[in-house]
């Protein structure tokens, strides 16, 4: 089902409640996530930059699940029917944090990295912005910035 057509001032709030929600689980997960090991940031090192590579930090939950946005239920009386579910996600990356249901394995942590590097490149307004305007012309989830 392709996702409501909104005018632009409600695609512009959706975007920056998406920022929001970003800036507060990377708060909310940064202290409990750690450094990446030096195998990770070998492995990684040919294709990221070093400062971003010494900046990211990583968490495995073990015992709960990423919620999702506290915007979800405005969303689906808008017609929204195909909002991720982040409980499901294998991994979710805030910025330079990436949160984990499941260990990471190689292929895991460089997709995580490539939107490690976008949020590096753009901030996460301007990540948040691109993602929902994607979401929105895709109608759904699993777009390319």
């Amino acid at each position: 089902m392709p996702s409501p057509n909104l005018p632009a001032e409600q695609t512009n709030q959706v975007s920056a409640s998406v920022a929001e929600y970003i800036a507060s689980q990377r708060d909310r997960f940064r202290e409990r996530a750690a450094n990446l090991s030096q195998p990770q940031k070998s492995a990684l090192s040919g294709f990221f930059h070093p400062d971003l590579l010494e900046a990211m930090r990583i968490l495995v939950l073990e015992t709960e699940r990423i919620a999702n946005p506290p915007f979800y239920p405005a969303l689906r009386s808008m017609g929204f029917s195909n909002l991720p579910d982040f409980a499901f996600m294998a991994a979710v990356t805030f910025r330079d944090v990436i949160v984990s249901h499941e260990p990471f394995s190689s292929g895991l942590l460089f997709h995580e990295f490539v939107h490690a590097e976008q949020y590096r490149q753009l901030g996460i307004p301007r990540f948040a912005d691109l993602y929902v305007r994607g979401f929105l012309r895709a109608g759904g989830y699993g777009v390319s910035l």
